[in-house]
């Protein structure tokens, strides 16, 4: 577990560097992820040369292609921006692999880890969100409510009647589809919060805009998953044209918690990966 170390302060560095970044700017700057990227794979290439064990540099690269691969279609479904995306992909190099078999089984643990803490975080900042911009956002939630009323009011009804029949779980079914929805219309009413009219000085790289600008002489800037490259911002610039961008909560910070949560734990539990895997598989094979 040792060998593990440098590769958690490594992390634990660039991942600091990485919410400071993306909290003032909104961007986690490319020669940041790709360092962490070079760097881990460098420690494990020389660690399996000094200590001839070259599947400790295997697993590692091994874990990188299997978070490449997530981070581009988390990537391009939106559900992360580019500089989240890259940032995954180095974790899965820094995670403390036992064997071939722990390579998905650990992957998936730690991705669990990561979208737990990464909702319950979102969640506190969306609240945040809400507060700031509440004129706007009771305005927006009321609209969807008023949208929705008639599938809230039946998923609210229906459970209430259902417990009296003692139909439990179609009950928690409908209860749980009322929970959805109240979160889909919550989240949907933040999400305008989020939308804002910026100068072209104030965009960055990546921004999302919301639909096509057109910009005079025929030129046209077209709605993409990579957002605004530095050319559409400068094109912006010249035409001096505000636009609307669509900004996102910060996910660095989850991060950073799921790394300092997973070390914790192996530190403070002090059971390794090899006795957490033991552990996990002989309690599957006496579920099955």
């Amino acid at each position: 577990m040792q060998q593990y170390y440098p590769l958690f302060i490594l992390a634990l560095i660039i991942t600091i560097t990485a919410v400071i970044q993306d909290l003032k700017t909104r961007e986690v700057l490319n020669w940041l992820n790709f360092s962490f990227i070079a760097i881990a794979l460098a420690y494990r290439a020389f660690y399996a040369t000094i200590n001839k064990n070259l599947q400790f540099f295997t697993l590692g690269l091994a874990g990188f292609i299997i978070f490449f691969l997530l981070a581009h279609i988390l990537y391009y479904s939106k559900a992360f921006a580019g500089g989240d995306a890259k940032l995954l992909m180095g974790f899965g190099i820094i995670l403390p692999y036992t064997s071939y078999s722990s390579l998905i089984t650990f992957s998936l643990a730690f991705i669990l880890l990561l979208f737990t803490i990464g909702a319950v975080y979102s969640l506190i900042y969306s609240i945040f969100i809400a507060i700031k911009n509440k004129t706007k956002f009771k305005k927006e939630l009321a609209k969807l409510i008023k949208k929705y009323k008639l599938p809230l009011a039946t998923l609210l009804a229906l459970p209430i009647i259902l417990t009296l029949t003692n139909l439990t779980t179609i009950t928690i079914t409908f209860s749980l589809l009322f929970l959805i929805l109240i979160i889909y219309i919550y989240t949907k009413a933040v999400d305008t919060c989020m939308i804002l009219l910026v100068s072209p000085n104030k965009l960055t790289e990546g921004d999302w805009i919301l639909e096509d600008i057109k910009l005079s002489r025929g030129k046209t800037i077209k709605k993409t998953v990579h957002g605004l490259s530095l050319k559409d911002i400068s094109l912006i610039k010249k035409a001096k044209k505000k636009i609307l961008i669509k900004t996102g909560i910060p996910f660095t910070p989850a991060f950073l918690l799921a790394l300092i949560t997973m070390v914790s734990f192996f530190l403070i539990s002090k059971v390794s990966p090899e006795q957490l895997f033991s552990s996990l598989f002989s309690q599957l094979s006496f579920l099955s």
